[in-house]
């Protein structure tokens, strides 16, 4: 089973990142960008077979390692 995790800031934390990324991206010629958020992806290939397991499994890698909970928030998919 692969489990995909999306950690992207919290609405209202400052975006440092995803500001240079619209600066650069306004730059090279393309109009019209109001604002960036940047964001992460991370791939897990897991060997549990059950979908409730394998999702609390890294919902707790989340919470304790993946993503910074205070300002940071994650989504969680999982495929077969």
């Amino acid at each position: 089973m692969k489990a995909k995790v999306h950690v992207r800031l919290k609405s209202g934390v400052l975006d440092p990142q995803g500001k240079a990324v619209r600066h650069a991206l306004l730059g090279l010629g393309f109009a019209g960008i109001e604002s960036v958020r940047q964001g992460k992806l991370i791939e897990i290939e897991l060997s549990e077979t059950c979908p409730e397991r394998a999702y609390a499994s890294v919902e707790e890698m989340c919470r304790r390692l993946l993503a910074n909970t205070v300002i940071e928030d994650y989504a969680i998919a999982l495929e077969d």
